[in-house]
């Protein structure tokens, strides 16, 4: 069965490079473009990985997507990152080193955006995929 992966971000571009290449890759890829939609095609969809943008129609509206999710059924089965660009544009960094980091942001990990398609399906394929087959 291929992974299911949900891409939310309000930038279609980005939407546009990363979910044909990661179908191309095998993957069943849905994608949403704003936390209203999200919330839907997340509970229909059922995803197993899910990247999130940080600031959507607000500056913390992924957090609040997060939070969200974190309390739907099946979290611990599910991996969620924060995928943003605001670690360039203000010089702060997430961190999800620490059970409270991960805590604190309701995700797995954080990525700084853009990312080479390429190197986040390597991320997918070497960090996420081995956690993952850990949970079931």
């Amino acid at each position: 069965m291929n992974k299911k992966i949900l891409l939310i971000d309000d930038d279609p571009d980005l939407i546009d490079m990363y979910q044909p290449y990661l179908q191309q890759n095998g993957y069943d890829v849905k994608a949403a473009y704003n936390t209203s939609e999200a919330k839907n095609i997340f509970s229909d969809f059922n995803p197993d990985i899910v990247f999130c943008d940080l600031v959507m129609e607000h500056f913390d509206s992924g957090f609040v997507l997060c939070h969200w999710m974190a309390r739907q059924p099946n979290r611990d089965k599910r991996w969620v990152v924060i995928f943003t660009s605001t670690g360039h544009e203000t010089g702060y960094r997430f961190s999800t080193q620490t059970k409270e980091e991960k805590s604190w942001i309701n995700a797995d990990d954080y990525l700084d955006k853009p990312i080479a398609p390429r190197d986040l399906l390597q991320y997918v394929e070497e960090k996420v995929l081995p956690v993952l087959a850990n949970k079931n």
